[in-house]
């Protein structure tokens, strides 16, 4: 008897002897379905390459637009849009307004009393006296803070240009008297 069923298989492209080798199914012939996985590739690529040009058109064009409405629309305050000012003379009740302080300090409520600095302008005046993230404005020259609310208070009564000393609790726990010189703000 014939063990027919143990023989092993040819290699792909070795036939056994006296075989005639099988047209077609050689490595010369590509596959039929590569042409397509090719196509899908090469939509991939577009594909995403339209969609890196539109994110970015967006974001250049998204940019422009909000440079344009705060440049172009006059300057955005908390209470409301105001219109740039018009060339020409101005009014004699715009000449004679009194130019707005600003500290370059971002504040908060703080847990007890006071007004905790979360953020700073730099360089700013708040900065240039040696406020540091974390401190706690206690007093705002004769004011005494309680709330950010008192701070913004203290500083719109403030001239720009004028020393003004600050008390502080650093985080440490230390306190501290600095003197500010609040700037004009733009």
């Amino acid at each position: 008897m014939e063990q027919t069923a143990l023989r092993p298989k040819p290699m792909p492209g070795q036939e056994p002897d006296g075989a005639a080798p099988v047209t077609g199914a050689g490595p010369s012939r590509p596959r039929p379905h590569a042409a397509r996985r090719r196509g899908r590739r090469l939509l991939n690529v577009l594909l995403a390459g339209f969609a890196g040009v539109v994110l970015v058109l967006s974001g250049i064009g998204l940019g422009a637009m909000g440079t344009a409405v705060l440049g172009k629309g006059g300057r955005f305050d908390p209470r409301g849009w105001h219109a740039p000012s018009r060339p020409g003379p101005a009014p004699a009740a715009a000449l004679s307004a009194p130019a707005a302080a600003t500290l370059g300090v971002q504040v908060m409520d703080a847990r007890k009393p006071g007004a905790v600095v979360v953020g700073l302008h730099v360089p700013g005046p708040a900065q240039a006296a040696g406020l540091v993230r974390g401190d706690v404005l206690l007093a705002f020259g004769a004011t005494r803070i309680d709330t950010a609310a008192d701070l913004v208070r203290a500083v719109a009564r403030t001239r720009p240009g004028s020393e003004v000393r600050l008390t502080v609790r650093h985080r440490s726990g230390g306190y501290e008297q600095l003197t500010l010189v609040p700037a004009v703000a733009a």
